[in-house]
């Protein structure tokens, strides 16, 4: 297990980073908070030795993606508008609003590929990894998403 102090440092460092990926996934503040509640209790109980901070980051995010999915299946699920929580994307101006907005509305494998690859700064082969698919069908998401993020933004 963790100590307290290293654990204190994690969810200090990646709090947000868990949220951000945990809304963009579920659009929804409740579930959000709620995953990021989980993800952070199975780090507190987890008996994993972490070799460094990118080996964390990548064992949080795809412990967020799996409680994602999991969470996506509840019968009690709603969406909430982006504006709900619109200070854990802090956006500079309208302009990158409008893209995250159609970022959101994106199918979820498109959404999620995109989200990791622009927002977090993940390689394709670290999605890969994260999301358990091959490495060009995270770049195929990736194409198709910017095509789809080129049509919605060009039609607005």
């Amino acid at each position: 297990m963790l100590e307290d102090r290293q654990f204190t440092q994690y969810a200090k460092e990646y709090m947000d980073m868990v949220f951000r990926v945990a809304f963009s996934y579920l659009k929804s503040q409740a579930d959000a908070d709620d995953v990021t509640q989980t993800v952070f209790l199975k780090l507190y109980r987890s008996k994993t030795d972490f070799i460094g901070p990118d080996h964390v980051k990548h064992w949080l995010l795809r412990v967020t993606i799996n409680a994602c999915k999991k969470a996506a299946l509840s019968p009690w699920r709603r969406m909430e508008p982006i504006e709900t929580c619109a200070e854990a994307f802090t956006v500079p101006d309208t302009e990158h609003a409008e893209v995250l907005d159609a970022v959101l509305r994106l199918k979820p494998k498109y959404r999620t590929a995109v989200y990791l690859y622009y927002y977090e700064g993940c390689t394709t082969q670290e999605i890969a990894r994260l999301l358990n698919i091959p490495q060009n069908t995270v770049l195929t998401h990736l194409r198709r998403a910017r095509q789809a993020l080129k049509e919605d933004l060009t039609e607005a």
